[in-house]
């Protein structure tokens, strides 16, 4: 914050806030804060005279991810604890129920922010009151039957007092596979958090299981608008790209002449879209939300589950459905083989394209958001031409197909190839139908991925 040209810092009880030198200090101590909770007490600050709502904390502070409503109570609570503020009688900061935070100490002195804050303090904690303060951590840590946002403040804790000593303490407690767990989750938030090893540890295998059922319970809502978004993206994606073509279709020398491709065209690029995004989308959804450590590979990994098993299930229903009411045989459809390299596509342009958020999913706004699109519609470009090359059968070569297996088909695509100076669907027209597909299918997918709610309930 500026007055008359001159940064400001705020003074308030034993606390300085330094937004120049992105510091909160108590009698000559820095105290530790990660940059989004050192942001929204400087938020609360600035506007400390009116109720800040949560969308408008979300929207400034979290601008760049998305989070769950519980990510904002974790930053309250930690700076809480930090200020050492209650939440039933708050000096600093009071809860606005249904609403959001408001920054309540009356006594707060601007003043310009030049120079030192306080000298450093050179006194130290002792150490015995230091060991005290593991062991009561850890025992509100291990402690199954308390609260769980007093457990998640305990790993908070144990991170600021540190954490190797944490960890080498806690490996002897009961419970200790379930509390590493907390501990790793816990390390986002704490700035200067040593790592939380979990495989090849005792009781590794429990502790991965554990930390994976957190952030899933933790991300549920999340994954599920991701998704839905994700599936939107892809299906709009995959009506324009059935549009488009039945329009160059029609328009084509020898094409049908028609213009009544158009709408079945559209609506089978709907449901193809639609159908991929379902799938490599709460792939992707699902690993962003849990992969923070192995964030790229989860991305890769979970989003080619996803398209693999949506392609194996898409192709197994639709053959039946085609070869049972037909008659054909309908192997040239694509399944699950290429709904694998997809998702992998996708995963692998949707991970360059967005930077791992820390605690949250990446959600890149306005030329952010277009470029990381078209980072991914590239990839995705190079992964569908890579299939098509080996053999795959993707869209529009697998429409084709369909198309000259049934007498009187306005549909095939050989029209198309002659404009490419082909007689029929040789390599040269499949491998621009497949640039074609996937640069859409990439770009819906993304921005619909990285769709920001817009509302947040009060």
């Amino acid at each position: 914050m500026e007055t008359g040209g001159t940064r400001r810092r705020y003074r308030f009880g034993e606390f300085v806030v330094s937004p120049s030198q992105r510091v909160l200090v108590r009698g000559g101590q820095a105290l530790p804060l990660i940059p989004r909770y050192l942001d929204l007490l400087l938020l609360l600050i600035e506007r400390r005279h009116e109720a800040v709502h949560r969308r408008d904390i979300f929207d400034r502070v979290w601008s760049d991810v998305v989070v769950s409503d519980g990510a904002l109570s974790q930053a309250v609570r930690t700076l809480r604890r930090a200020l050492g503020d209650g939440s039933r009688e708050p000096s600093y900061i009071r809860t606005v129920s249904r609403h959001g935070y408001q920054f309540v100490y009356p006594e707060l002195i601007e003043e310009a922010d030049e120079g030192p804050i306080d000298r450093p303090s050179s006194r130290k904690v002792p150490a015995p009151e230091q060991a005290d303060a593991f062991e009561a951590a850890i025992a509100l840590l291990c402690d199954a039957g308390a609260d769980p946002a007093d457990r998640r403040d305990a790993a908070e804790s144990l991170h600021a007092l540190g954490t190797a000593e944490a960890l080498r303490r806690l490996d002897a407690r009961a419970g200790h596979e379930e509390a590493r767990a907390l501990l790793r989750d816990a390390r986002w938030d704490v700035p200067g958090a040593g790592p939380v090893p979990l495989l090849g540890q005792p009781g590794g295998g429990r502790a991965v299981r554990v930390l994976v059922g957190l952030r899933l319970r933790d991300a549920a809502v999340l994954v599920r608008s991701r998704w839905a978004a994700a599936s939107a993206g892809g299906a709009l994606a995959g009506g324009l790209a059935g549009f488009l073509g039945g329009m160059f279709l029609a328009a084509a020398p020898g094409g049908p002449g028609s213009w009544r491709v158009l709408a079945p065209l559209t609506v089978v690029g709907v449901a193809i879209g639609g159908i991929g995004a379902a799938g490599v989308g709460a792939g992707l959804a699902v690993a962003e939300a849990v992969a923070r450590s192995s964030r790229s590979l989860g991305l890769v990994s979970l989003g080619a589950l996803g398209g693999g098993l949506t392609g194996a299930l898409a192709h197994t229903i639709g053959r039946w459905a085609l070869e049972g009411l037909f008659g054909h045989e309908m192997s040239f459809v694509g399944g699950g083989y290429e709904g694998l390299v997809i998702g992998a596509g996708a995963g692998l342009g949707y991970a360059l394209a967005t930077h791992p958020p820390r605690g949250g999913m990446a959600t890149p706004r306005g030329g952010g958001r277009a470029r990381a699109a078209l980072v991914a519609g590239l990839v995705n470009t190079a992964a569908f031409v890579t299939l098509a090359h080996a053999g795959g059968h993707l869209g529009g070569a697998s429409l084709d197909f369909m198309a000259r297996s049934f007498q009187g088909s306005e549909v095939g695509l050989a029209p198309l190839a002659r404009l490419l100076g082909e007689p029929e669907l040789g390599p040269r027209t499949r491998t621009a139908l497949a640039a074609y597909e996937g640069l859409l299918f990439g770009l819906g997918l993304t921005l619909g991925l990285t769709r920001r709610p817009r509302e947040r309930r009060s």
